[in-house]
C-alpha cells in the first residue's frame, strides 16, 4: 500500500464530494472547486495515479479505484461526523467544519471511534 500524504487525502475526498455532486469529475472541476492552478492538480493527480489512488481516463474523466474511494470515504466521514459533533459542542458552523478540516487527518482511529460512539450515544442532547 502507497503511503498518501494530508494533500492528497483532500484531494481524494474533494473528488468524492465532486462525484457524488456531479457524477462526473475532470480536473478542471478539482482545481475550481480546491481553488487551486491547472498544472498544481494535474501535478497532484498524476502522482495519486502512479500510486494507484485514481484513473483518468482518455476523455478526462478522474475515478477513484478502490482504495482511493476506501481513503476518501474515511477522510469524509471523519469530515462530517467532526463537524456536526463540533456544531452539537456549541461551535458556530464555519469553525466546526474548519476544525474537522485540520484534524480529520491526524485523528488516530481509536480516538475517531470513540468520537462516533460517544456522538450515537448521545444523539442530539449534547
Amino acid at each position: 500500500m502507497a503511503i498518501i500524504l494530508e494533500s492528497g487525502e483532500m484531494y481524494l475526498e474533494d473528488i468524492l464530494i465532486l462525484k457524488k455532486k456531479n457524477g462526473v469529475v475532470r480536473a478542471i472541476d478539482v482545481a475550481n472547486y480546491m481553488g487551486f492552478s491547472r498544472p498544481s492538480v494535474s501535478r497532484a493527480l498524476g502522482i495519486l495515479k502512479n500510486n494507484g489512488f485514481v484513473t483518468v481516463d482518455k476523455a478526462g474523466d478522474i475515478s477513484l479505484t478502490e482504495e482511493g474511494q476506501r481513503i476518501a470515504e474515511k477522510i469524509y466521514e471523519r469530515h462530517t461526523v467532526l463537524a456536526d459533533f463540533f456544531e452539537r459542542l456549541g461551535v458556530d458552523r464555519e469553525t466546526a467544519v474548519s476544525d474537522a478540516c485540520k484534524i480529520e487527518h491526524d485523528v488516530s482511529d481509536e480516538t475517531f471511534e470513540k468520537i462516533k460512539e460517544h456522538a450515537a450515544k448521545f444523539g442530539n442532547k449534547l
